[in-house]
């Protein structure tokens, strides 16, 4: 039985996309304009010199951080991670938790940069809801869910036309890759403890497909970090709270792009 926080919110995810279908229906959701969007390509972006390699995460809060900034301007900030050469753009889209919503992901995605909904999927209606709302890619985390589940929700996710991101925390979830995943995510933030450990990301790298890119999740706070992550092969990294805690998360990001670019 779960007794951590991921339980909490997996748990309380089931309730919410419960209440969404009583909202919007599925026809409802195929039904609006972006729905039948073709979606950038994130996969595209990481293989692309010019680009950071960054997937930059716009983030109010998170449950081991609390508020990290209630007023950052979401579309302020993802168009400077749009300017500045990221890779991908991350909106996290869990309310109760993080602060975010839908109503986010419909205004980064105004900028030409593939974006990805940063969410605890369960159900494939989140996956069809992802797709409407204009989502390039979604994330799977294998602590949330069975190797079946993941198979089944990244196959949906494909032949609607988006990337799959599939996060992992230790070598017991490497059962989860499958053909589907485009990119394989290893967090370094522990979902039990929330203590970041770099050195996980290194030890589980060795471990991954080779054909599958590699994305460094979490603890990424320095310009040597991630030349350390970038020298030992990860292809993305995914980074939002060094930002998002700037007072200007926007310049933050200009600054840290222009570094690494140096």
């Amino acid at each position: 039985m779960r007794t951590n926080i991921l339980a909490t919110i997996v748990a309380s995810k089931f309730g919410e996309v419960a209440e969404r279908k009583k909202q919007i229906s599925i026809a409802q959701l195929e039904a609006m304009p972006l729905f039948a969007k073709k979606c950038l390509s994130l996969k595209a972006n990481l293989l692309d010199s010019s680009k950071t390699g960054i997937i930059a995460e716009f983030k109010r809060q998170s449950p081991s951080k609390g508020m990290i900034n209630a007023l950052a301007d979401v579309s302020e900030v993802t168009k400077a991670y749009s300017d500045f050469g990221a890779a991908g753009v991350s909106v996290l889209t869990d309310g109760l938790y993080f602060g975010g919503s839908l109503a986010d992901l419909s205004i980064a995605i105004q900028n030409p940069i593939p974006v990805l909904r940063k969410e605890f999927i369960i159900d494939e209606f989140q996956l069809i809801e992802a797709k409407a709302y204009g989502a390039a890619v979604i994330l799977l985390i294998a602590s949330c869910l069975t190797p079946a589940e993941t198979i089944k929700l990244a196959s949906t996710a494909k032949k609607l036309g988006l990337e799959v991101l599939l996060e992992l925390h230790d070598e017991a979830e490497l059962e989860n890759i499958c053909e589907e995943v485009d990119f394989v995510g290893i967090n370094n933030r522990s979902l039990k403890s929330f203590e970041v450990n770099i050195e996980h990301s290194l030890k589980l790298k060795n471990l991954l497909p080779k054909e599958k890119l590699s994305i460094a999740e979490s603890g990424i706070y320095d310009v040597a970090t991630f030349q350390l992550l970038k020298k030992e092969g990860f292809d993305g990294f995914l980074m939002g709270e060094y930002f998002m805690k700037q007072e200007n998360p926007a310049k933050a990001f200009e600054a840290f792009s222009k570094q690494i670019n140096l």
